[in-house]
């Protein structure tokens, strides 16, 4: 008897465990761990994925799988290990961590649909649906519903005439395009082509086409550019010379690019200092964990591009993460340049079908090196050499909904496994990161300077409080405008950085202060200029734009906060010469825009790159010579204690643009608390005294590195529900915890309703806890029971969002 341990995709705790199931005697050699499976759960069927087979089980009766949904397995033995692993560390449940694992492609899809019972005669059921049911066994569950039928149905399904099926859909097909193929040898074709006569030109054209190249031709190629028409391809099917079949094919999202091969660059004495001890590494197959801290511009790309070559060599796989916004092409033509085809790319701007493919590249041992974001971790390789965390501070590593995992943590539990090694690359390294690394948990490779010995970029810090008294109202320094115009007549290039995170544009009545806000959140509306619209960033609410305050019936309603688009305007008013290129979500939405943008400014067609975040990683260009930050502290004063640090590291990011080459660059940063540490250091670009200064604050505070902290969230639709939940939740979790435990709480979330549901919290700091996750289990486990009425209770183990 064989039997197979399923996990069913039901995300509840009551049915995070594996279940048993029969293996069908036709599919004992066939089914493995690893694949998926579609499995009977109560009335219907649903997809699980199969941990492992055994022999013997305690149960008396078992269900048989339906049917299995892959040849070979989607999840390999390790990656198998590795979601129990994720579930148990994040609170998650397994077939969240399953399919975390997987691309989106791959994730089940349930059609329902009504089925005539096998052993019911059509002429048995109810008129109206003979003529339904006379042509197809099955309709889909939508077109009952739109035909009116569904009362007639419930009777029948009463009777037991009818059922209701779920049926598991793929959600990508494989990409299909139609081949024509000879079905004879070359040869034959040679004495047909002498056969056939003058007058079917396009028939001896088409067969001289297949004597050439004896393999298959795209259909749609030899009717656009060979212009063989439809009928000479049918005529030579027909005498079985050709047949038309159906072949799969990549979707390649590179497909119409050419990539300069790049060969490796010979190594600085420091970068041959830092790669030492990662090559021993990857020849000893010793686990270890390295913080690669260089300056911006320090040549870490080399550094990587160099070990994982090493690799490669001992036929070996890496993964290389980037953060989502640094995914520029020219981070991916580095690699493409380096390891041509031997290169996968995973990011958001790939369709699903596109992803799957890639994926599918992996799975096949097609390609030996990924570049993706974060969820590009679960690749599923099978000897990985190194894994390679470029920007290894950026918040987007965290994953913020189930499994609630962070990219460094999977990757070290991965790296473990293969006994490879894991770099960390940072030139402002988070605090958690560079804390282990003092300690000597992780091993540090210093770049402390530029490539070609560059200095970095001067800094000049703008009081815009200094600007204001003296008369100068508008968003620009007089100091930064000086530098652009500068810049105009050097014919250099400027990049404009607007730190938009946590302060946007709203709309305020200048008489009596009324702010619209979002009726389902307590959080402002954002102005959108385009649609000239209000949208909630939150529930999705729209609403058009008061002309007249609703609460003092005053004019005076306008937009506040500066958008890019507001800067654009300016811009264009004060240096009408100037071209400027935006990016913004707005203007980078559609497929492809993000690059071509940054192509059209490399090659120098624009002057000024204005943007948001996505500006700030990654790029460089050697005409820049101009770095200004419009406004340094919208971060600052965001209810987070990580946000000192995400300013210094954006600071000294975007600084890091400037003068990557020959030309000398110069950094502007205005602010209105020019006083803060976090802008003073980053104007020095210095890392260690911010991280000395940092840490005492956090230390002081109880924060981490020196404290962990878990949050744990409740919301519902009643204020009052949610408070007395989170007042016993608190509780509870005090009792059961040391007294060196920090426990604060129930308050209310920074940003209090979301959706019309009330949100509470409570925040627990600790350094040593062995009941902990226990604890929050119970938790989950006691209140998921009441999630009927609508009570939600998350927990994130190690929270990078406190909002």
């Amino acid at each position: 008897m064989n039997i197979a341990n399923v996990i069913v995709d039901v995300p509840a705790r009551q049915t995070d465990k594996a279940f048993d199931y029969l293996i069908p005697e036709k599919w004992k050699e066939m089914i493995k761990p690893g694949m998926r499976v579609i499995v009977p759960f109560g009335p219907r069927k649903i997809q699980g994925f199969v941990t492992s087979i055994k022999t013997d089980t305690s149960f008396p009766q078992l269900k048989e799988i339906h049917e299995p949904m892959d040849l070979v397995p989607v999840l390999n033995q390790e990656l198998l290990g590795l979601g129990s692993w994720l579930a148990e560390n994040t609170l998650s449940f397994k077939i969240l961590a399953f399919q975390a694992m997987l691309p989106a492609a791959l994730k089940a899809k349930y059609e329902k649909k009504v089925r005539l019972n096998s052993n019911i005669n059509v002429e048995n059921i109810s008129h109206d649906l003979q003529q339904i049911f006379s042509k197809e066994k099955t309709i889909a569950w939508e077109d009952a519903l739109n035909s009116g039928i569904a009362t007639i149905l419930q009777k029948e399904a009463a009777k037991g005439n009818v059922e209701i099926v779920y049926e598991v859909k793929e959600r990508v097909k494989k990409k299909k395009l139609k081949y024509i193929l000879p079905t004879v040898s070359a040869e034959e074709l040679k004495i047909e082509f002498s056969n056939i006569s003058q007058r079917a030109a396009k028939q001896k054209e088409l067969i001289g086409l297949f004597i050439q190249t004896y393999e298959p031709i795209v259909l749609k190629k030899l009717l656009s550019d060979f212009s063989i028409p439809s009928s000479a391809i049918k005529a030579l099917i027909d005498k079985k010379l050709l047949e038309e079949k159906e072949m799969e094919v990549y979707r390649n999202p590179f497909e119409n690019k050419e990539f300069k091969e790049t060969k490796p660059f010979p190594l600085t004495d420091a970068q041959n200092k830092a790669i030492t001890p990662i090559l021993n590494s990857i020849e000893e197959r010793r686990h270890e964990v390295f913080l690669l801290y260089g300056v911006t511009g320090s040549g870490k790309t080399e550094v990587y591009l160099q070990s994982i070559q090493e690799v490669l060599k001992e036929g070996r796989e890496a993964i290389v993460l980037v953060p989502e916004i640094a995914l520029t092409p020219q981070m991916v033509n580095r690699f493409k340049g380096r390891f041509g085809e031997r290169v996968a790319v995973m990011h958001s701007g790939l369709s699903a079908g596109e992803k799957y493919d890639e994926w599918r590249k992996i799975q096949r041992k097609e390609v030996s090196v990924v570049v993706g974001a974060r969820s590009a971790i679960f690749a599923p390789f099978e000897n990985l050499g190194i894994i390679i965390i470029d920007e290894e501070h950026e918040t987007t590593y965290k994953q913020e909904e189930m499994p609630r995992y962070h990219a460094r943590d999977v990757a070290i539990e991965r790296a473990k496994n293969a006994n490879c090694p894991v770099v960390l690359g940072s030139a402002t390294p988070s605090l958690e990161s560079y804390a282990r690394a003092q300690k000597g948990v992780y091993h540090v490779l210093p770049l402390p300077n530029r490539m070609n010995n560059q200095s970095l970029p001067t800094v000049e810090i703008i009081d815009m409080r200094e600007e204001l008294r003296e008369g100068n109202r508008s968003m620009f320094s007089r100091s930064l405008l000086e530098k652009l115009k500068e810049r105009l007549l050097k014919k250099e290039q400027t990049v404009l950085f607007l730190n938009k995170r946590g302060h946007s544009s709203f709309v305020m009545c200048r008489d009596c202060g009324y702010v619209v806000n979002c009726p389902n959140c307590d959080i402002s509306l954002t102005y959108h200029r385009v649609n000239e619209r209000m949208k909630c960033h939150y529930c999705g609410y729209e609403s058009t734009v008061p002309k007249r305050c609703p609460e003092c019936s005053s004019e005076y309603i306008r937009y506040f906060g500066t958008g890019t688009q507001k800067v654009e305007e300016e811009l264009g008013k004060i240096l009408p010469e100037a071209r400027i290129i935006r990016m913004d979500v707005d203007t980078t939405g559609r497929k492809g825009a993000h690059e071509r943008l940054l192509n059209e400014f490399g090659e120098g067609k624009a002057d000024i790159l204005l943007g948001t975040q996505m500006i700030a990683k990654g790029l460089d260009f050697p005409n820049i010579t101009l770095v200004g930050v419009l406004s340094a502290d919208t971060m600052l004063h965001l209810p987070d204690f990580r946000s000192s640090e995400k300013t210094f590291q954006l600071l000294t990011q975007v600084s890091g643009r400037a003068g990557r080459h020959e030309l000398p660059g110069e950094v502007v940063i205005q602010t209105y608390t020019p006083e803060h540490y976090s802008i003073v250091l980053a104007g020095d670009q210095d890392y260690e005294p911010f991280y000395h200064r940092e840490m005492m604050i956090r230390k002081i505070h109880q924060y981490p590195p020196f404290y962990f902290i878990s949050l744990i969230t409740i919301s519902h639709e009643q204020l009052m529900t949610a408070v007395s939940i989170t007042e016993k939740i608190t509780k509870y979790v005090r009792s059961r915890l040391s007294n060196q435990a920090v426990i604060l709480g129930p308050v209310a979330s920074p940003i209090p309703r979301l959706n019309n549901r009330y949100r509470y919290q409570c925040l627990i700091k600790y350094k040593r806890e062995p009941n902990l996750i226990e604890t929050l289990k119970k938790v989950i486990d006691q209140y998921q029971k009441e999630a009927s009425n609508g009570l939600q209770v998350s927990v994130d183990v190690n929270p990078y969002i406190l909002m």
